[in-house]
């Protein structure tokens, strides 16, 4: 599937009328995986690329350029469409246009440009956000920047990211609204936890609504679809799930467990079917010659 044909995959969820739940990925296997499983979409959250690529928390210590090679890992391994994590765009608005460039290069279906203040500022403990006559600025560099008129732009607001310095609802509002004019495709929006929230944005806006990891009474896709959330994100458990899977397998090993004793390993069915191989077996018969490659 090329790069053109998974935005359009993703726009059509999005001009759809139902709410789906994408699947969190941030290599090749777990977007192949997510693929295989029948996922519509696959989500790269920048907390997760941080933890995949680097093994650090989400305090903005990846770059663009490791951001947009463990995408393009991802493009090459699977057709999923995914949609990237961008955070603030790497720098200001000129920034944004060159964070747009290279991931669109990479073969991402779609991106969320958010409006938090990063890296964090000294001595201030809380996210902040910045201006959003800023905000607004960095929208406008994202839509101009994208060559592709199917790559997916998202507008994303933190201003109900939680904490004390949480701003207004009407802020957040205010924010939907401006970033909406500026030619976004779709808006993203953390922190909400009420009924009434989503369905004064519904009210507010017209443009798809996306929203991150939605609980309490919020954690309802029927409802969310007839509000206009065509996605929300069900958190980043894959990632976890294969952390302590590797902790357990390899305190077991430290401890004298033998390999063969060892529980929860994947099939070599599971693995061939992951890697591939009897695509990669074709190809070497193929183009290397090869009766029975691997056997």
């Amino acid at each position: 599937m090329t790069f053109r044909k998974r935005r359009e995959a993703l726009r059509s969820i999005l001009s759809g009328s139902s709410c789906i739940r994408p699947g969190s990925v941030y290599d090749a296997t777990s977007v192949r995986i997510a693929a295989d499983l029948g996922f519509e979409l696959g989500m790269f959250g920048g907390s997760v690329a941080s933890l995949a690529v680097l093994g650090d928390p989400d305090i903005t210590l990846i770059t663009l350029t490791e951001l947009a090679e463990q995408m393009r890992r991802m493009s090459r391994a699977a057709d999923l469409p995914v949609l990237v994590d961008a955070d603030h765009g790497y720098g200001n608005a000129l920034n944004v246009r060159r964070t747009v460039q290279e991931l669109e290069a990479a073969g991402a279906a779609g991106m969320t440009i958010e409006d938090t203040l990063l890296p964090q500022a000294y001595g201030v403990a809380e996210p902040q956000l910045i201006p959003i006559e800023e905000g607004i600025g960095k929208m406008k560099a994202a839509v101009d920047a994208r060559r592709d008129p199917a790559l997916v732009i998202m507008g994303r607001t933190a201003t109900r990211g939680g904490g004390p310095n949480a701003t207004s609802f009407d802020d957040c509002v205010a924010r939907a609204r401006a970033y909406e004019a500026t030619g976004v495709d779709a808006l993203f929006f953390t922190g909400l936890t009420t009924r009434k929230q989503v369905e004064t944005i519904k009210a507010a806006t017209k443009l798809p609504i996306v929203l991150g990891n939605p609980q309490g009474e919020l954690d309802d896709t029927a409802f969310l679809a007839g509000q206009r959330v065509r996605i929300a994100l069900q958190g980043h458990a894959p990632f976890a799930a294969a952390t302590q899977a590797v902790y357990e397998t390899l305190k077991a090993l430290r401890e004298g467990q033998p390999p063969k004793a060892l529980k929860g390993l994947a099939s070599s069915d599971l693995t061939g079917r992951v890697t591939r191989e009897a695509e990669v077996k074709a190809r070497s018969a193929k183009f290397l010659g090869l009766k029975n490659p691997g056997s």
